[in-house]
């Protein structure tokens, strides 16, 4: 699965460290999002969806 986060989480000014601050989840988990290696729980997703403002379709492309 192909996704913005990098992108989105950049275009915001924040750090891996703050994005996963943000979420409640390691900074390695956001690296693994972010290089596509791991994708997140339905949960997790949503999350992302309220902290960038966004819908999950926006952050992640099958």
């Amino acid at each position: 699965m192909n996704n913005r986060l990098a992108k989105m989480r950049k275009e915001r000014g924040w750090s891996q460290e703050q994005l996963s601050k943000k979420l409640g989840v390691s900074r390695q988990t956001v690296i693994s999002i972010e290089k596509g290696h791991f994708d997140p729980s339905l949960p997790l997703a949503f999350r992302l969806a309220d902290v960038f403002d966004s819908t999950i379709e926006d952050i992640f492309r099958p």
